[in-house]
């Protein structure tokens, strides 16, 4: 069989890989594929609760969420496509329930506007402000941030494949990565069910299945995968702009543009593996978690509930960039839940990578080799 040529080859037709194609082409490499076994989103992207917040407690987290955060803004207007990607900044409303965590909240309300973020710190009565309703026993306060939102995962994916493919990319979904061959240290082909491909350069985006394509290459990466699970409810008029969350008790909750409240809940006890089965249990502890803090949602009935993976590296944050193990090997994976977030700005970076340009953001820190020199990077907030 005759092999195809091209120089980037990403595998994964998730938000990541999809916007990393794009952002290749947009910088005048067009001669890219993106492999995806099945169809577009049909990951972690089409499962994943679509909030984006530049509230965090780590600098790095900081400057990529802002960052991304910036290019949603315009999105739109930069694809032109029919895909609206619907964003909407509602904000976030962070919620503090224990001293330890109110604490860190102004810790990381004092880091974020060192780096531009809006965000403020606010008394149990303005979070009644921000959210009318809302129940505030037990609560200390919380953090706001106007520039937090949500937006729609599938259109958003959607919009970067079709604007990669007008500028010379080639997408192929239904088409799965069998073997990367490596030879002398670098990676030289791969191996399709769509046939051979001669490839300069392999970026593993395959999300819940990174550690696999990492094999395939002969690079371990210490990533495991994690069943979240969420729900949707019947829609019902605009009562909640804001995505509200607590960290400490592991639930968000955003009403979505169409009307419906959607959520989630982070259980540590939670199926590891690729099972996306779903669960009575989570329904009854939603209800038990929820109702306390937003009692409206006790007159909504609930519509259906879904599941998808989480793929988490040692310290929850995203392994960027290439691997001295085997050349032409790079790496956008293990984003622990904020892969759709941080996606707009990481095709950038990865594409800069890839094309020999100083990165718009210092990501060397997020290499593999990180966990090998005792570097982890851990952020305080997180469900």
């Amino acid at each position: 069989m005759v092999s195809d040529k091209a120089k980037v080859a990403v595998i994964g037709g998730g938000v990541v890989g999809s916007s990393i194609a794009y952002n290749l082409a947009k910088m005048g490499c067009n001669d890219v594929v993106v492999f995806e076994k099945d169809y577009l989103t049909a990951g972690s992207t089409g499962r994943c609760g679509a909030g984006v917040r530049c509230q965090w407690g780590t600098k790095m987290n900081c400057a990529l969420s802002f960052a991304s955060i910036n290019i949603l803004e315009h999105l739109n207007e930069e694809l032109d496509s029919d895909f609206d990607i619907e964003f909407e900044q509602g904000g976030y409303l962070l919620l503090a329930y224990t001293e330890k965590e109110w604490d860190q909240f102004k810790k990381n309300a004092e880091l974020q506007h060192t780096m531009g973020t809006p965000s403020k710190l606010v008394t149990p009565d303005e979070a009644r402000e921000i959210v009318p309703g809302i129940g505030t026993d037990e609560l200390l306060g919380a953090t706001f941030c106007p520039k937090d939102g949500h937006c729609n995962p599938h259109h958003t994916t959607w919009a970067y494949a079709k604007a990669a493919e007008r500028l010379g990319a080639r997408v192929k979904p239904n088409v799965e990565v069998r073997e990367i061959v490596v030879k002398n240290g670098r990676v030289t082909r791969v191996i399709t069910s769509d046939g051979d491909y001669d490839v300069d350069v392999v970026v593993n985006a395959a999300g819940p299945w990174a550690k696999p394509v990492g094999a395939m290459a002969g690079v371990d990466i210490p990533v495991y995968t994690e069943r979240h699970q969420i729900l949707v409810t019947e829609p019902c008029a605009p009562i909640q702009k804001p995505m509200v969350m607590s960290f400490s008790r592991h639930f968000y909750c955003q009403q979505a543009p169409h009307g419906s409240f959607i959520m989630g809940y982070g259980d540590s006890s939670e199926l590891k593996g690729y099972d996306i089965g779903h669960s009575w249990q989570f329904l009854d502890n939603m209800v038990n978690v929820m109702i306390p803090v937003l009692p409206f949602l006790k007159d909504l009935r609930l519509v259906r509930q879904w599941s998808g993976l989480y793929t988490i590296s040692p310290d929850c944050q995203p392994i960027l960039g290439r691997t001295p193990k085997v050349d032409g090997f790079l790496m956008a994976v293990g984003f622990s839940g904020h892969g759709f977030m941080l996606a707009p700005i990481v095709g950038v970076l990865v594409a800069e990578m890839i094309l020999d340009k100083p990165t718009s953001i210092d990501i060397s820190m997020l290499d593999l080799a990180r966990y090998d020199r005792g570097e982890l990077i851990l952020e305080p907030s997180v469900v």
